[in-house]
């Protein structure tokens, strides 16, 4: 079992910044990549961002690219999400993503709200 803990969002002016953290705990050897997905109101869940688990490689929605940036500190066993320039299209409900080697094994954080105002 992993377990995923978000914190971080907020409420936030448009072109401000907010820095989100989700820490993992439990059986993190099983976790093979960590990432941050968003849901918006009446929105489909979409992937934000994604780092590897030795942080060498990272991937973004083209839509964040530039504004956002995923790390991870291994020592900590947390994945942060930098958000600058934020525009009001950014809000939603952000979560955290643990993909494991076990197949069909997969963990999501609770979620963390980030609203963005105009």
């Amino acid at each position: 079992q992993v377990q995923l803990v978000e914190s971080g969002g907020g409420l936030v002016q448009a072109g401000g910044s907010l820095r989100l953290s989700c820490a993992a705990s439990g059986s993190i050897f099983t976790i093979k990549a960590m990432g941050w997905y968003r849901q918006a109101p009446g929105k489909q869940r979409e992937l934000v961002a994604v780092i590897t688990r030795g942080g060498t490689s990272t991937n973004y929605a083209d839509s964040v690219k530039g504004r956002f940036t995923i790390s991870r500190d291994n020592a900590k066993n947390t994945v942060y999400l930098q958000m600058n320039s934020l525009k009001p299209e950014d809000t939603a409900v952000y979560y955290c993503y643990a993909p494991t080697w076990r197949v069909g094994d997969d963990y999501w954080g609770q979620g963390t709200q980030v609203t963005v105002s105009s």
